[in-house]
């Protein structure tokens, strides 16, 4: 029995042991799937990243104006090409921004004073300083890099404080400056403020990881200094943060230090001491391990799409003007041409050449190569989609057009009585024609915007829906109004 029991003791320890091993590996296992993964995410972040900034498309015209934009995508490029994590700081002027990222730093690189170009050397890191402006209000932001294993390394920025700019500019800067960093530090000295509270809140709404510094708190009794961060834990930022969420640091405390005075007596002088530092450092170290690359991936990701939006629009939008410009040049190129030929055939075919030069014009202002034929081919198909339109074009074309004939004809025989008549008739023939070709061209602005593609509809459905959208009377008036006083000026000349 004895023997029995020694036995069935040793089990339990050799399970646990082989428990122990089973469970290091199943979790070596997970940690190396969620590192290949982390590779992966940021290979494709990459791929990405440099396929966009190579595939612009961009003409001169439609890069002015969008010069910051076009660096920022190439600086974020960059900043994946370097493994760069970008640390962002926040807090009023006076609660210690600098002195915490100094003493994460652990040398004092943020100081007040002209810091542009500087580079400051030490045994173990050079810290590559710029001062740069950022958004409309051209706010100025420090930014420290420090290179670090291969050519990863780590970005801490210092920002104005936040009580030095109006509530709009200081949203606009922290829009700006928490859109590209991966890790938002929000420092206080004590009680959070109203100014603090809103700042926190917009910084919130980026979806960055954040920690809330609670600096300074060597100048506290440590029941007060816990009353006020539990007050901040469980009051003030409970629907924003979790409690590890909150650190407590000294960056840059006062010891009192007993020192002999000059008539030899012991008095006390407070002097620099040790920055409490290392639980926010902690932290930090934290977050960069367990999320680092997939980290700086996502997020750059995340703010090169809403920059390549911009970009988008802004080339769009500038395009979407000039096909208008060419859409309206068509419609009175047409407009007059039919207005002064008096032959129907004539009409006809120069209302189609004219068509088919505009689409060509389109084709090349979208970056869509086609051809004469291929242009006369995407006509075909927008008139059938257009059906009354182009009906009532044509019907106008063969009757209005023997009618101006006619009273072109009889113009020298009635002493140029029957001139007023043609008129007339010509700017109604050529309004129609006109509003024809608008419509046309509209549609065909619309499918070379989708990349030569009607999109899930049937090209009759986009014809339609275009169609509707068009306000008929107002483009007839438009291009009679300019025609009339084309001709008008034609004939008084």
């Amino acid at each position: 029995m004895a023997g029995g029991a020694i036995l069935t003791d040793s089990w339990p320890e050799v399970d646990s042991q082989n428990s122990l091993g089973s469970d290091r590996e199943l979790d070596s296992a997970v940690l190396s799937v969620a590192a290949i993964q982390a590779e992966l995410n940021y290979k494709q972040a990459q791929d990405a990243l440099r396929d966009l900034v190579s595939n612009l498309d961009l003409t001169q015209q439609e890069q002015a104006g969008l010069e910051s934009e076009i660096e920022g995508l190439a600086n974020l490029l960059n900043k994946l090409e370097q493994t760069c994590v970008q640390i962002a700081a926040f807090g009023m002027v006076g609660r210690g921004k600098s002195s915490v990222l100094n003493a994460l730093l652990g040398e004092p690189v943020f100081q007040t004073g002209a810091l542009h170009g500087v580079t400051r050397n030490s045994q173990t890191a050079s810290w590559q300083l710029s001062q740069e402006t950022v958004g409309d209000s051209k706010q100025e932001i420090l930014r420290v890099a420090l290179p670090s294993i291969g050519n990863s390394q780590i970005q801490l920025i210092d920002t104005p404080g936040i009580d030095e700019v109006d509530g709009e500019t200081r949203e606009a800067l922290a829009l700006t400056v928490a859109k590209q960093a991966d890790l938002i530090l929000f420092i206080i000295a004590g009680d959070i403020t109203k100014v603090e509270y809103e700042a926190l809140s917009q910084l919130r709404e980026s979806g960055k990881p954040m920690l809330l510094v609670f600096n300074k708190i060597d100048q506290y009794p440590e029941a007060d200094r816990l009353a006020i961060y539990h007050k901040i834990r469980d009051e003030r930022v409970r629907q924003l943060l979790s409690p590890e969420e909150i650190v407590m640091v000294a960056a840059s405390p006062l010891v009192a230090v007993a020192v002999r005075r000059t008539d030899g007596s012991m008095g006390i002088k407070r002097r620099p001491g040790k920055p409490q530092i290392e639980e926010l450092k902690l932290k930090i170290l934290e977050i960069l391990h367990r999320e680092g690359k997939s980290l700086v991936a996502l997020n750059t990701m995340l703010y090169a799409g809403e920059v390549n939006e911009q970009i988008v629009n802004r080339k769009m939008a500038i395009r979407q003007e000039s096909a208008d410009r060419i859409i309206w040049k068509a419609v009175m190129t047409k407009a007059v041409a039919i207005a002064l030929n008096p032959v129907t055939v004539v009409d006809l075919l120069t209302g189609t050449a004219v068509d088919v030069v505009m689409i060509l014009a389109l084709s090349r202002l979208y970056g869509i190569p086609m051809t004469q034929p291929g242009a006369l081919g995407l006509l075909q198909k927008i008139a059938i989609g257009m059906g009354g339109i182009s009906a009532s074009e044509v019907l106008a074309t063969l009757g209005l057009s023997g009618l101006k004939s006619l009273l072109g004809l009889s113009a020298p025989a009635t002493g140029g009585v029957s001139l007023a008549p043609y008129l007339s008739v010509a700017i109604t023939q050529a309004g129609v024609a006109g509003v024809s070709s608008y419509a046309i061209g509209q549609v065909t602005k619309t499918y070379l915007a989708n990349g030569a593609s009607w999109g899930e509809d049937s090209p009759k459905a986009v014809v339609s829906r275009i169609l509707a959208s068009l306000d008929e009377t107002s483009i007839l008036n438009r291009i009679k109004g300019e025609l009339a006083a084309k001709l008008g000026r034609k004939d008084e000349g």
